[in-house]
């Protein structure tokens, strides 16, 4: 997917389903399907009214769709990382969190929590770590690893909606 550019709330309100989704569409994480489920609430008043529109989107998929959005995201300083691969905006969220300059010890730690955590729920780590430091990062990868694959479904999902926000403030600003 191409970059998206910087637009406005009433540019997105009149756009074309095409431009909407291409402007939007990596919001969630490789998951257009969310935009395009979004556009019929247009217009939007604020961004708010933006995400809420596309959280119902995600709302009202199955458990399967939903399956695969978590699935969409990469590990936190995994393998897509040390490729090169991640989207624009993993890469500098990853960033904003230092997991671009791990110890090695930290990566050990990371990598070795995701592979726990992946075997144990089936999905992977998932947390908006915008404006987190490693420790931080670290400490709930382990704490969660206590938790039920119900439970952690649930709070994957919940934390992409987050990142799905944040992403959206820094396209549109927070009006």
């Amino acid at each position: 997917m191409t970059a998206r550019r910087i637009v406005d709330l009433a540019s997105l309100s009149a756009a074309t389903r095409d431009d909407f989704v291409a402007a939007l569409g990596g919001i969630f994480e490789h998951t257009p399907w969310i935009a395009e489920g979004a556009y019929a609430a247009r217009p939007f008043a604020s961004v708010d009214a933006l995400h809420r529109a596309m959280v119902a989107a995600l709302a009202a998929a199955p458990p399967e769709a939903k399956l695969a959005l978590i699935r969409a995201h990469p590990e936190l300083a995994g393998k897509e990382a040390v490729a090169g691969t991640l989207t624009v905006d993993s890469e500098a969220e990853q960033s904003s969190a230092g997991l671009d300059r791990c110890t090695a010890d930290e990566l050990t730690q990371l990598r070795d929590g995701n592979r726990a955590y992946r075997q144990k729920f089936g999905f992977p780590f998932v947390m908006a770590v915008k404006h987190c430091g490693k420790r931080e990062i670290l400490d709930a990868l382990q704490a969660r690893l206590a938790g039920t694959r119900g439970a952690e479904f649930e709070r994957c999902i919940a934390e992409i909606e987050t990142i799905a926000r944040l992403r959206l403030i820094a396209l549109l600003g927070d009006g």
